[in-house]
Parts: structure tokens; sequence; C-alpha cells
């Protein structure tokens, strides 16, 4: 500097340090060219000198490098930087000489990695990848990254790797899938052995996790130094997961038939799906929990759900082939011994309660202490909401809601003995369709009972009083003090609200449960929409008085329409008209037209009124329509029937089966079918209303609406004739 005379020359160790990365850039590039010998010079080993430059074929290259470049940082450590000391705050040669390496190593890696990623075939495999992955991760953390201006900086590399470790991961989902599949097979032929002494599930979670966890630690050993590279690997990591397990769950589904008849192995198949959730916990904890990126949590928060699912899917298999049985014969046995109690009022209802679920309580104790053993926790509960549902909903179907769902459907079952059938055609011709008959409407189904082999079982107030004691008594025995089921979800359970809000029907006033029918059975021209046997042509007007709000509905039948009736001897039609709802007992609600003979599509022009209370809504009513076919001396034959609600007419909803409605008026079509639809409401209140024999409105009702024509009757369509009218009694 002295001699070159510059101004303002730079200080030595400035130049000091130049002077060291020229030399250090010209050893890089000797032994970057001359790899191979200087290897074997130095490490006295063997080498194929076909490999002395980077290629396609083989990664051998880059390791060697690397071996040789720590060699040279290591020996600037220890030799130079020993005798280049005079600026030690300064210069350090061994940081230069790490970060000089690292730069040309960092641009030729980079660009051979790009050359191979973008190769259209890979001749070296993933593992190769992930073996200098590692190699170059424990250079850059051992020589780099304590070079001051490297602390705080992200490196490139998991960038160039990012490919591979991409490939070597979707071949692990090969791996692990094989594995899974084999673990599953060895279990299932050592017949699903617990996996310890004290452990519930078997040998395959446990296979299964080994593997997954396996893949995991090598993710966790890469210790990606780059967030957003390491995201994406645990995205994709998270994905092999999901496919392992599911794919498990999904075997599982598929054979758990041939095992539900075994108790303990049902038992620990299910925990095998519970072992799932609980290791899934761990790796989803060990994988950085809820700080996880978005997609990745949401990926393994659903898993967690479907696992979750296929628990409730095998619950519910298990309950339904081997649980749902007994729970039937005890209830069928606490249905006995609940109309075995005394209809004396002052007996104990509690104790009356007590002893009816004596059968029950003792199968649950000797059930839940087997399945106790043998389960999970969460299994458990599982199958605690299952053994809930079945109990609510068989004892509704056994105990509150009608022996004979559909009495109806009962003329069409063609598995009932002859003598039964013969009985039950009778009753329908002699009672259901016999307008003038005096019998009580609740014997009618009480005849079908028992005709079908069906005992009866009618509800008195007292025993829906004890039902309802007993219900508690159940309710507090899954709650079992905390530790079973919550109160909040059994009493939310849908067979809960059911079951009790057919308990409720019991108690309601005969004009209550009549409202309430027309207001759930919305659907009973099903029938006659599907298997229509005639039309009805009416006009229906609904006024509502201003000054006392007193409704008044106008019906004129119009005629009927291709009504579908076979005879051989005289066809006399008429229509009936009846207004169903609540507070008509003193009201006339009933009328029929007078009877045209031998013609299939008679006209009418009959107007018919009908007054509803002050304070009536017109939504609780109904027109209930029916034609009928004359007998004199005998009962009139049903032809077809359907049900117009007027609540179409009081909200101004255009009328169904083709009718045009306007703000309390409807003049439409309606299609006759051959019987009415109900639900299990439906027929819980017609079961109801059969229970009261005095009550004159109750028996009509009842015979209304289980009203069918007989499969025998009418067959085929006859030709229309014209023919005078005929006045009929009323």
């Amino acid at each position: 500097m002295k001699v070159q005379e510059l101004t303002s020359p730079p200080r030595a160790s400035q130049v000091v340090k130049e002077c060291a990365r020229a030399c250090m850039q010209t050893t890089y590039q000797f032994i970057y060219e001359n790899v191979n010998e200087v290897y074997a010079k130095q490490f006295q080993e063997p080498v194929n000198m076909e490999e002395g430059a980077p290629s396609l074929k083989s990664l051998e290259f880059w390791h060697r490098l690397i071996t040789l470049l720590v060699s040279v940082i290591e020996e600037d450590k220890t030799t130079y930087a020993t005798v280049i000391n005079q600026f030690p705050q300064e210069v350090n040669m061994g940081h230069i000489s790490a970060l000089c390496m690292w730069e040309r190593l960092s641009d030729d890696l980079r660009i051979a990695l790009e050359v191979h990623a973008r190769a259209e075939t890979r001749y070296c495999k993933s593992s190769d990848y992930m073996n200098l992955c590692f190699k170059l991760k424990w250079f850059y953390n051992k020589h780099v990254l304590i070079v001051p201006c490297m602390k705080d900086k992200v490196p490139e590399y998991p960038c160039w790797f990012e490919p591979f470790v991409m490939q070597w991961l979707n071949e692990n989902d090969e791996v692990s899938m094989d594995f899974l599949r084999n673990a599953y097979e060895r279990d299932k032929r050592d017949g699903f052995q617990r996996s310890s002494e004290h452990a519930l599930f078997s040998n395959s979670v446990v296979d299964v996790f080994t593997q997954l966890n396996q893949c995991f630690d090598v993710i966790k050993k890469l210790e990606c130094p780059d967030p957003a590279v390491q995201e994406r690997f645990l995205n994709r990591f998270s994905r092999t997961v999901s496919k392992v397990l599911l794919t498990y769950a999904e075997i599982v589904k598929s054979d758990f038939k041939r095992w539900v008849d075994q108790q303990e192995v049902a038992c620990i198949i299910m925990n095998n799906i519970q072992q799932l959730r609980v290791q899934l916990e761990k790796v989803f904890e060990a994988m950085g929990g809820n700080s996880l990126p978005d997609d990745t949590l949401s990926a393994m928060n659903d898993l967690q759900q479907m696992l979750h699912a296929v628990i409730d899917d095998l619950a519910a298999q298990y309950a339904q082939q081997q649980l749902q049985a007994q729970i039937t014969t005890k209830i069928k046995d606490m249905s006995k011994l609940l109309h075995q109690c005394s209809t004396n009022a002052k007996t104990n209802v509690e104790s009356e309660a007590d002893h009816i679920l004596h059968p029950l309580m003792d199968h649950f104790e000797s059930t839940l202490s087997a399945l106790a053993d043998l389960c999970e926790k969460t299994v458990l509960k599982r199958l605690l909401k299952e053994l809930w549902r079945i109990t609510m909903h068989t004892l509704e179907k056994q105990v509150v809601l009608p022996t004979v769902a559909d009495p109806r459907a009962m003329f069409l079952n063609l598995t009932i003995p002859s003598t039964a059938q013969a009985k039950i055609s009778s009753v329908s011709q002699s009672l259901l369709t016999n307008v003038s008959s005096q019998l009580p409407a609740s014997r009618i189904l009480q005849d079908m009972s028992k005709d079908a082999g069906i005992p009866e079982r009618n509800l008195t107030p007292k025993h829906c009083q004890i039902l309802d004691i007993a219900l508690d008594a159940i309710k507090t025995y899954f709650h079992a003090g905390g530790s079973g089921l919550k109160n909040t979800y059994l009493d939310k359970s849908p067979e809960l609200q059911s079951l009790r809000y057919a308990l409720s029907l019991y108690t309601q006033t005969t004009d209550a449960l009549i409202k309430n029918f027309v207001a759930t059975q919305t659907s009973q021209d099903k029938p006659a929409i599907e298997d229509s046997v005639g039309e009805i042509s009416i006009q229906v007007d609904l006024y509502r008085h201003p000054a006392h709000g007193e409704h008044k509905v106008t019906v004129t039948v119009i005629a009927a329409n291709n009504l579908k009736w076979a005879t051989t001897g005289s066809f006399r039609p008429f229509v009936e008209v009846v207004l169903v709802g609540p507070l008509l007992a003193e009201k006339k609600h009933r009328f029929t037209t007078k009877s045209k003979t031998n013609t299939w599509s008679p006209s009418f022009n009959e107007t018919f009124t009908f007054l509803l209370g002050a304070g009536s809504d017109p939504e609780s009513y109904e027109l209930h329509l029916c034609a009928k076919d004359y007998c004199f001396g005998r009962s009139d034959r049903l032809i077809g029937l359907t049900v117009l609600q007027l609540r179409d007419l009081a909200t101004g909803v255009p009328a169904p089966r083709g009718g045009v409605a306007g703000s309390g008026a409807c003049a439409c079509l309606c299609s006759l079918g051959k019987r009415l639809h109900l639900d299990d409401t439906g027929w819980t209140i017609l079961r109801i209303l059969s229970q009261r024999p005095q009550d004159e409105i109750a028996r009509e009702f009842v015979r209304l609406k289980s009203e069918v024509r007989s499969p025998n009757e009418g067959q085929g369509t006859a030709t229309s004739s014209a023919a005078p009218s005929t006045p009929r009694s009323r």
C-alpha cells in the first residue's frame, strides 16, 4: 500500500480478508474439478472415477465434495487461523472459509438439484436425496450457522430439496398402506388379541402408528429452518395420516359384521378406532398442535371427527345386532307388568314404577358391567348412547304407541292367518264403514289386534303417571351421578322428546287431540294422489263475520267424476262431507248429498253450511270428503275418500290437487283414495281416542279416519250412465 501510494488505502484487515477469500475460491474450484482424486488421496479410499462430476444417476459426487469442504474448513480453522491472528476482532479464518465454501457450494448444488427436479426420469432414489439433505443440513448447522451474518438468515437449501422430500412422502404413502394391510391381516389371523395385559386394543393399531411415527421422525429430524417449507411438509404428512387411518377405519367397518356377535372381539375392534384417535392426538401435538397452519389444522380436526363418526357407526351396529333384541324382550316384560298394575288410585305409583323397571334395570346392570370391562371409556359412552336411544324408541313403540301402527295395512297383509283375515274383512265391512253402528271405536281396534295375535295395550292415566316416574328413573340411571351421559344430552335427545310427547297425548282432551291431529296430519291425501279411484268437484267458501268473528264454511258439492267401482247390482253413489276439528259437539258437522242411480260421474250441485264458533281458528279444521255406494238395509260401501284442510283457504295458499284458491275460497277437483295416510302421531291419537267409548265425537272421529275401501269390492271401472236422483234419508 505504501508502494501504491493510495490516497485512501483500505484497512489491512480488509486486504487480508480479500486475499483469504481469493485463495479459498481457488481451493474450492480445484476441489470441485478434482473431487475423486483429492478424495482418494486424502481418505485413502478407492473411488469410482466415473463419478468425478455431477450426474443425474448418482449423488455421490456431492457427498464427497461436502466431505472435502469440511476438511478444508477444519484445516483453515486449526492451521491458518493460528497464524493469521493479527486482527482477532475483524478476521476469523474459520468463518471466512465456511462462508466462502457455502456460497460456492450453494450455487452449484442448487443448479444441479433443479436439473434433477426437472428431469423426466429420476435415477436416484428418494432416500438418496434425503441422505444428501441430511448431510447438507449437518454441514450448514455445524459450520455455517455459527457465522454471525448467517444467524438470523433463513437458508434456501430446504426449497432445493422440497421436490425430493415430497417424492419421499408420496412413496411413503404406499409403504404405509402396505404396512397397514399386513398389520391388520396379521391381527385378524390372531383373533384381535390385546396388545398387552392391560391394553384394551390390539396390535394392528400399535403397528400402524409405529410406521407413521417413523415417517414423522424423519420429517422432524430434517429440522427444516424454513417455516413455509416445513408447513408444506407437515400438510403433506397429514394427508398420509388421514389416508392410512381412514383406510383402516373403512376396513374395520366392512369387516365388523363378521365379529359383531363376538362381544370381546367386537369391543376390541371398537377400541382400536378409539385408540387411533388417541394416537392421532399425540401426533397432532408433536406436529405443533393448534399452531399448525389452518388447512393442516382443519384436516386433522376433520379426521378426528370422521373417526368419531366411525365409532358411532360401529356402536350403532353392535347395539342393533346384540342389544336391541334383548332390550325389546325386557321392555315387553315391563309392559306386561305395567298392565298388571292395580287401577286403584290409592296405590303408590313410585313403588309400581320401581316394580315394572326390575326386568329392564337388571338387564342394564349385567350388560353394562360386561361392557365396562371390555371397552374404552369413550367407546362405552357411545354404546351407552345407543342403549339409551334403543330403550326410548322401544318404549315408545312397544308401550306407548298403538299396538297396530296402521290397522288398515292389515287388510293387505298376506301373512295374516285366513281366519284373522276373514274376521278383519268382516270388521271393516260391518263396523268401520257402518254409519249407524254403535259399537265403541276402541272395540274395532281391539278386535283387529286380537285377530292378528297381538295383545291389547291400552294406557290409562295412571299408567302414564307410572311411566313418567319410570322414565325419570331410567334417565337417572343413564346419568349415573355425572359419570354417565350428560343430563342435557338425555333431555334433548329426540327419542326422549318423542316418547314424552306421545305420553302427553294421553292426557289431552278429545278436542285438543283432534286439533293436534289436523295440525300434524298434512299428507292424508297421499293415497289419493298415488292411486286415485275418482274425483269430487267442490267449491268451498270461508267467510268471517266482521262483527262477532264467527266463521262460516260453505261447501258446494258440484259433482263426482270417474268413480272406479264395478258392481253387478244397483250403484247409488253419494258424497258425505264432514267438518273435522275441535268444539263441534254441539254443531252440525256432517252432511250427505242425495244419491244417484247407476252413474259413475254423478252431478249433485248441493250446498252445505258449517258454522265455526267465534274465536275458532280455521287452520284447526279440515273437510273430510268421501264417496259411498248407498245400500238399503245394510252398510254403505266406501268408494274413496280424501281430506281438504281449511288452512289453505284461511291463508290464501293455493289449494292442492289442482284447485284454484283465492282469499277464503277454493274451487277444486279432489282426488279420492282407498284410504288415508297417517304417520305414527296420527295413529297414536286414534289409539287414544279409541279408548273413549262414551265420547261420541271421539268414536265418530276414529271411524272416519279408520275407514278403508275393501279390496274385494268395486274392482275395475264401469261405464257411466245417467239416472234420476233418489232422495236419501239423513
